[in-house]
C-alpha cells in the first residue's frame, strides 16, 4: 500500500447470527401480514352470512305469494277474469319458479358454505404459520441468551474490571443484542496511518503471530498513548474525553501486517466520526 493511500476499513458482515437476526425481521412482518389477512378474511365470512340471510329471505317472500295466490284464487279469479284452470296454470308456474329460485339458493348456499370451509382451513394454516414463527424467535433469543451467558469478565490492561469479552464475532452480535455498550469492529494493516474509530484515532505498530502479541498507538484528547505488547483477547483500555470515559478494545487476530477486533465504548460516548488519516 502507497504512503498517500488510504487503507481501508473492513468491516466483516457478522456470520453466525446474521440470519437469525433476518430470521426476527422477516418473523415480524409475516405476522403481520397475516394478521392482516385473518381480518381481511374474517371480512369475507360477515358477508357470506349475509348473503345467506338475504337468500332465505327471498325463499320466505316467494312462499308468501304462493299462500296469498291459492287463498284468493276465487277472488283473483273474479278480478283478472280468469277462470279456475287458468289461475291453477298460473300458481303451478310460481311454484316452478319458487322452486328454481330454491334450487338456486341452495346451490349458492353449498358454494358459499364451501367457501367457508376454504377460509377456515386457511386462517387454521395462518395460526400454525404464526406460531411457528414465536417458536423460532424464541429459539433465537435463547441463543443469544446462551451466548452472553458464556462469555466472561476480565481484567483489562489498567487493571480495571472489563466488560463480557467477545473473542468472535458471533460474541459480538451477541453483546450488541443485550445493548449495554456500543461496539466497532476493526482492520488495522500495519504501516498504515492513524485510523479513526468512534472519537479515536488507532495505529498497529508492530505484530508478533507466533506469540499473539502486537503494539499500537492510541490517540485520544490531543495526545498518544502507547499500548506495547500486548495479548490477543486482552481487554486493552484508556479513558478518554471531558467525562473520564472508559474505552475498550480487543484484538482477535493477531496477523503478519495486520490485526482484527473491536472497540468498545460506553452508550453515552459522542457519535463516531468519518475515518480520516490523522
Amino acid at each position: 500500500m502507497s504512503e498517500g493511500e488510504q487503507p481501508t476499513v473492513y468491516h466483516p458482515e457478522p456470520q453466525s447470527n446474521v440470519g437469525k437476526w433476518i430470521l426476527i425481521a422477516l418473523a415480524v412482518v409475516y405476522v403481520g401480514a397475516s394478521a392482516f389477512f385473518i381480518y381481511a378474511q374474517h371480512g369475507k365470512l360477515e358477508k357470506v352470512t349475509q348473503d345467506q340471510t338475504a337468500s332465505q329471505k327471498q325463499i320466505d317472500d316467494l312462499t308468501k305469494r304462493m299462500q296469498s295466490a291459492e287463498a284468493d284464487s276465487e277472488t283473483l279469479a273474479q278480478q283478472l277474469g280468469m277462470t279456475k284452470r287458468e289461475l291453477a296454470t298460473r300458481a303451478a308456474e310460481l311454484q316452478r319458479q319458487q322452486q328454481v329460485a330454491s334450487a338456486r339458493i341452495a346451490e349458492q348456499a353449498e358454494e358459499e358454505k364451501k367457501d367457508v370451509g376454504a377460509v377456515s382451513g386457511e386462517v387454521g394454516s395462518v395460526k400454525t404459520d404464526v406460531g411457528g414463527v414465536k417458536t423460532d424467535v424464541a429459539a433465537t433469543k435463547a441463543s443469544l441468551e446462551a451466548t452472553i451467558a458464556q462469555l466472561q469478565h476480565t481484567i483489562g490492561d489498567l487493571g480495571v474490571q472489563s466488560g463480557l469479552i467477545a473473542n468472535t464475532r458471533g460474541d459480538l452480535e451477541a453483546l450488541k443484542h443485550k445493548g449495554d455498550r456500543q461496539y466497532y469492529e476493526f482492520t488495522l494493516l500495519k504501516g498504515s496511518k492513524p485510523q479513526a474509530f468512534s472519537t479515536v484515532a488507532l495505529q498497529l505498530k508492530k505484530t508478533d503471530p507466533k506469540r499473539g502479541k502486537y503494539s499500537l498507538d492510541v490517540s485520544a484528547d490531543d495526545k498518544t498513548i502507547e499500548k506495547k505488547d500486548r495479548n490477543q483477547s486482552e481487554p486493552v483500555q484508556f479513558y478518554t474525553g471531558r467525562d473520564h470515559m472508559l474505552y475498550e478494545l480487543v484484538v482477535w487476530t493477531v496477523d503478519k501486517n495486520k490485526v482484527t477486533g473491536y472497540l468498545s465504548t460506553p452508550k453515552n460516548a459522542p457519535i463516531p466520526v468519518t475515518a480520516t488519516p490523522q
